[in-house]
């Protein structure tokens, strides 16, 4: 996976360094995939797919691309969910959603966006009450910490057991960058059940509205008004739609900037 009209919102993921990042190590991915239009035309000109690759649907799991989604996104962005398109995998329980939402919450790799969140906020003295120098940034840091930890749990969790979502992100792994992109970005509202249909993600979309609401608990009186609120869960879900686009491509990101692993591209979804 948080105040009053009049203001900004304390994060905009656009001027953020790790945003920033991300799209730098995308812009040869789609050069990657322009490079080789000639071998994959065929599997480009195909629909683009509504629902997430379905595990069962492959015979056997390729042992060469088990190991494709890394846990952590260049070592620190967390990446838990995100699973292989040609991995078998039994259905999600209630226990294996509260792990993930623990690792995206306490794992090392998740203090990055929090760290990146509280010194944006920082710097541009979004909430003047926490005061500056250490102090200060010490007050916007846990902040940002106690609101990526709740928005987790809301989304990765809470509903997610009550709606019975699977809360695993699939990825598509085949066709041109346009079609992965828009995929990884319909996931924000299209997710899986346990049951292994496509469903409305409640898990995301209000699971985030839930997180941006308990935040206002522990901000000062003057930041909690329903339009702060929702300047937050629009954020939340902004931020999230793009930490999917990332796990989309993370394999790729990991090669490019780490050439920690052998780029792929596939031409559709194995059977």
């Amino acid at each position: 996976m948080q105040k009053h009209l009049s203001r900004r919102p304390r994060f905009v993921p656009a001027p953020s360094a790790a945003a920033a990042l991300f799209l730098a190590a995308l812009l040869p991915i789609g050069h990657l995939h322009a490079q080789q239009g000639g071998s994959s035309s065929s599997a480009d000109a195909a629909p683009a797919l509504i629902d997430a690759p379905d595990p069962q649907s492959t015979s056997q799991a390729s042992e060469e691309h088990t190991d494709r989604q890394s846990k952590r996104i260049l070592g620190i962005l967390p990446n838990f969910r995100a699973v292989d398109a040609d991995q078998h995998l039994p259905p999600q329980t209630v226990k294996d959603k509260f792990v993930t939402a623990t690792q995206d919450s306490f794992d090392y790799s998740a203090l990055f966006v929090p760290v990146v969140v509280a010194a944006y906020n920082y710097g541009r003295n979004e909430t003047p009450e926490f005061g500056k120098g250490g102090v200060g940034y010490s007050r916007y840091l846990w902040h940002s910490a106690v609101d990526q930890t709740v928005e987790n749990y809301m989304v990765e969790f809470f509903v997610p057991a009550a709606t019975h979502e699977d809360t695993r992100y699939y990825s598509l792994a085949h066709g041109g960058f346009t079609k992965r992109a828009g995929y990884s970005l319909s996931r924000v509202v299209v997710t899986r059940s346990d049951s292994g249909k496509s469903t409305f993600n409640f898990g995301e979309v209000v699971g985030a509205g839930m997180g941006a609401g308990i935040s206002t608990l522990y901000y000062p009186s003057r930041e909690r008004s329903f339009g702060n609120v929702g300047t937050d869960w629009g954020t939340n879900v902004g931020i999230d739609a793009l930490g999917f686009l990332v796990k989309e491509f993370s394999p790729e990101i990991n090669h490019a900037i780490m050439h920690g692993g052998k780029p792929f591209h596939r031409a559709g979804p194995s059977h």
